[in-house]
This record gives structure tokens, C-alpha cells and sequence, in this order.
């Protein structure tokens, strides 16, 4: 295969539309697109002129995976504007919140889009044929992540009780509690999971990168910190924008984003992992210690086990935040409008996402910026494809096209949800 194109036409099942074209040219890979051609959604455009206010709700429509990660960037930028601190309980809440996303999210990802890869199917349907109990274990574990999502967000998709300063109403302690028996359960069950994935079959892949994530100084970070690398970076989220930089390429509607120094980065849980390691709670520590899993992780094969290493801390989070709860006084901190701009920046299960909002006297958004993770990863994606290629090049186009809907489906859940139907073609150049 000395001078080829390999397309993949079209990426179906994605929340976007995309496709890869990779040209080889004296057995060498000379260009590698992954190309995002949906029309515009203009989310940024239609939130001009709209309150503060409805930027929660309306954020939350872009993703249906995350919409807990959309709502509480808009929330954290808009509260950055006003000067406003959301702390105590209704802090933890937002937290709570975070957890049951997380779970929900990695389980989905990791068991019903990810591991039929690992494991030899086409899709999880297959796949439950022989692993019926993995299957339906991890169809509970994501449940008991949307029941929380449900219980303080109102809905389980795209939920309605998030607001500006708080909630719109808070659970009482027995609601939380009822759901302490199920995350045991799912502890248990969650531990497990990071067990199997260890045992898959994973590529010679390993990359340098340079890692991307937020780091708190208390905890593994969810809402707040700062914005660090693994080179050194060091910033506040409100400095975000004096060292990234969003660029339009030819080939894709979707920016492409990047370090003003550096180039191209890499977000989402081995980010996260690598950078806060020492912030994981004690179950999820021990069972990293117990597969052998500690950073620097520069596979990205292996953010399956990190997503479900993620997913035991999320449920030891959530369950540390119930037994602890006391519910607030007032759902919500009083907020009060203002001319300004305002950052946010939060872990969405993909990696983080930055909102940035300026705002007039009276809390109408005169101007909005969303980066969310794709756009981020989407220039590694491209280079990690143009590194694996050659190592494909002697397999049948069938084994090409699986290794490269499995090589995507490293990075994000999105994305992952449609590679599974990508057809392949092979041209002479």
C-alpha cells in the first residue's frame, strides 16, 4: 500500500457529522483529516441578547451525554461576572450533581460503546451474548448515575433545577439517603469493572503528550481550580484565552483548538488522571494500585480503565457528599446583576469545558464563547490517527477500519457513538 487514500465517509450516531480521510503516499502517511462538516448550531450567536439567566438551560441542550458539564460552566462564568461564591451545601450539590453525570457517562461509554472493541464485537447487543451479567451490571451502574441526576437536577436529561447562584429547590436528607444502599452496590460493582478492563488486550501505543486539566489544592476536581498542564502550565480560568486559541481549518466546521506555546493538547480522564492522582479517593487509589495503573498513562487505549477508575471515585464522591448532607436554608445565593465578563470552566466527562460570557447592566449576554472538549482533542486525534495508520497499513481494510472507529473512540463519548457504523473505502491516490 504505497500510494492510497483511506476514507471513512461518514461518522453516523455522532452528536456532529464527521468523517477521516488519511493519504498515504510512499507507504508513508502524508495527511491525516478528521473532518466535522454539521452545519453550525450558532448556540453562541443565539445567546445574545437572552438573561443570564436562561444560559443554564440552553447550554444544556448542546450535549444530551453532558448537560450537567454545559450548565455548570455557563453557572460558574456567569457567577465569576456578578461576584457571586456558591459554597457550603449547595456547593456539595453541585458536586452531587457532577458524580452522577460522570457515572452515567463513563459506564455508558465504557461498556456499551468501548469494550466490544476490546473484546471482539461489532456492538454491545453482540456482545451481551457471552457477557449477559457485564452487560446488565453495567446497565444498573448507569441508572444509579442518572437516578442522581434525576434527584437534584430535576430530569435526568437535560435537567431543569440548575439556576445561577444554586438550584431552584434542594432534596431533602431521606431522598439522598435512599440512594446510599445502590451506590454500595455499585462500589462493589464499579471495582469490579476497572478489573476487567485491565485485563484487555491494548495496543503498543504509547504518546507523548501535553495533558490538560483543572487541579484543585482539595480535591479531584470537578467545578473549580485552576487550569494546569503536564509542561508546566499554570493559569487561572479567567486567563484561559491569553494561552488558547481557536483556529478555523478547511476541512471541519468544528474549531480546532490549541496552545498558543505549544500546539495541540490532550483532555478528558488521562488528563485528568496523570494531573490529580493524588486527589483520588481511597477506594479508586487502591484499585488503580491493584491493576498496576498509575501515572504518567500515555496510552490512549487505556482511558477505558481510567474512566472506570473515574467511576469508582465519582461513587465513593457521592456517597462521602450524601452521608454528609444538611439541606440549605435557601436553595440558591441571591444574585445580582452586573456589566462584566465572566469565565468558567468545569470537567466535563470528555475533558474540560470553558464558557465565556460578557454581560450588560442589566445581565443580557451581549457576547458568548463555548470550548468544548472535541474541539480540543480534535487536533491529538489527528495526529494519534497519523501515528497509528502505519502500523495498520499490511491488515485487511476491514481490520483498518476497526482499529481506526476504535482508535476515535478513545477520546470521546460523542464520537464514540458513531463510529461504529463508519464505512471505509480504499483509493489509489
Amino acid at each position: 500500500m504505497k500510494n492510497k487514500t483511506i476514507k471513512v465517509d461518514y461518522l453516523a450516531r455522532v452528536e456532529g457529522e464527521g468523517s477521516l480521510i488519511v493519504k498515504i503516499k510512499n507507504g508513508r502517511v502524508q495527511d491525516v483529516k478528521f473532518k466535522i462538516f454539521e452545519p453550525p448550531r450558532f448556540f453562541e450567536a443565539f445567546l445574545r441578547g437572552r438573561m443570564f439567566s436562561e444560559a443554564p438551560d440552553i447550554t444544556a441542550r448542546i450535549c444530551g451525554i453532558c448537560p450537567v458539564a454545559y450548565m455548570m460552566s455557563s453557572c460558574h462564568a456567569m457567577e465569576a461576572a456578578f461576584g457571586v461564591q456558591v459554597d457550603g451545601q449547595l456547593r456539595a450539590l453541585r458536586r452531587l450533581l457532577y458524580c452522577g453525570e460522570w457515572i452515567e457517562s463513563h459506564v455508558l461509554h465504557a461498556f456499551l460503546l468501548h469494550a466490544p472493541d476490546f473484546l471482539g464485537y461489532e456492538d454491545a447487543i453482540r456482545m451481551a451474548k457471552d457477557y449477559p451479567e457485564a452487560v446488565q451490571k453495567a446497565l444498573r451502574l448507569k441508572k444509579i448515575g442518572n437516578d442522581i441526576v434525576n434527584l437534584v437536577g430535576g430530569r435526568e436529561i437535560h435537567p431543569i433545577n440548575v439556576r445561577v447562584g444554586g438550584f431552584y429547590k434542594t432534596p431533602h436528607k431521606k431522598e439522598l439517603t435512599e440512594l446510599l444502599e445502590p451506590l454500595k452496590w455499585a462500589l462493589e460493582t464499579s471495582v469490579e469493572m476497572v478489573k476487567l478492563t485491565a485485563t484487555f488486550e491494548y495496543p503498543n501505543f504509547d504518546r507523548e503528550y501535553e495533558f490538560v486539566a483543572l487541579r484543585h489544592s482539595e480535591e479531584y476536581p470537578f467545578n473549580e481550580g485552576r487550569i494546569v498542564s503536564s509542561k508546566g502550565l499554570d493559569i487561572a480560568v479567567s486567563d484561559y484565552e491569553h494561552h488558547f486559541q481557536e483556529e478555523h481549518v478547511q476541512h471541519s466546521n468544528a474549531l480546532h483548538s490549541s496552545l498558543k506555546e505549544r500546539g495541540s493538547y490532550f483532555v478528558g480522564p488521562l488528563a485528568r488522571f496523570n494531573l490529580n492522582y493524588d486527589k483520588l479517593s481511597p477506594v479508586a487509589r487502591q484499585v488503580a494500585e491493584a491493576v498496576k495503573v498509575r501515572p504518567v498513562v500515555r496510552n490512549p487505549f487505556k482511558s477505558i480503565i481510567i474512566r472506570c477508575i473515574e467511576t469508582v471515585f465519582a461513587i465513593e464522591e457521592a456517597m462521602r457528599i450524601i452521608g454528609e448532607y444538611e439541606q440549605p436554608a435557601l436553595p440558591a445565593v441571591k444574585v445580582q446583576p452586573r456589566a462584566g465578563v465572566g469565565c468558567g470552566c468545569t470537567e466535563a466527562p470528555r475533558g474540560i469545558l470553558f464558557h465565556r460570557y460578557t454581560l450588560d447592566t442589566k445581565g443580557l449576554i451581549v457576547n458568548a464563547k463555548i470550548v468544548p472538549p472535541t474541539s480540543q482533542n480534535q487536533k491529538t486525534i489527528e495526529s494519534d490517527l497519523a501515528a497509528l495508520v502505519p502500523q495498520l497499513l499490511s491488515q485487511p481494510e476491514e481490520r483498518i477500519t476497526w482499529q481506526l472507529e476504535q482508535s476515535i473512540r478513545n477520546y470521546d463519548p460523542c464520537i464514540s457513538c458513531a463510529t461504529h457504523f463508519l464505512k471505509l473505502r480504499i483509493e489509489n491516490e
